[in-house]
């Protein structure tokens, strides 16, 4: 299961569109939040399936700000983090995805691209597709859960990257 990751397009609908494109082949995309209308009217475009959560900037929004799912015999947490204070620590992002029992954290809200194991859970951020902060570039990224359940996940630079269809 090859999924997309984009978080925090904060209005502009066309670098998510151009973010997919770089993806190349992929099953899903998963949105973390700050721009969810931007996620919604782009899904819709493109016909693809599209799981997002509200962010901190999605005011009008019903859409809750984390969901629990199951994929590819994974148990992942999507949030925008904000609820988390994932700007300052990761210490109760971590006790709620132990929680859970969940296997991958994605989340975005601090517009800095995260990517890292700890005590066997992914906590993955894409950054941001639009935002960037802590000069970083815009970014997205790309998680892979294998048949036989490996992960790999990696970060890409919109503006420098064609990323392959492993």
């Amino acid at each position: 299961m090859r999924l997309g990751i984009i978080s925090d397009s904060h209005g502009v609908e066309s670098v998510i569109k151009e973010g997919i494109f770089q993806m190349g082949k992929i099953d899903l995309v998963f949105f973390a939040g700050d721009g969810i209308k931007d996620a919604e009217n782009v899904s819709k475009e493109l016909g693809i399936e599209m799981i997002a959560v509200s962010g901190n900037c999605d005011y009008s929004s019903v859409e809750p700000t984390e969901k629990i799912l199951e994929t590819g015999n994974k148990r992942i947490l999507l949030t925008h983090g904000h609820r988390y204070d994932v700007k300052h620590r990761l210490d109760k992002l971590y006790y709620r995805a132990k929680e859970i029992e969940a296997d991958i954290v994605i989340f975005g809200h601090t517009h800095e691209p995260q990517n890292f194991v700890e005590r066997g859970i992914l906590f993955f951020n894409p950054g941001s597709i639009t935002i960037p902060r802590g000069r970083n570039p815009r970014t997205f990224g790309i998680i892979n859960i294998e048949q036989d359940g490996r992960v790999w996940s990696e970060i890409f630079n919109l503006d420098k990257c064609m990323v392959n269809t492993r």
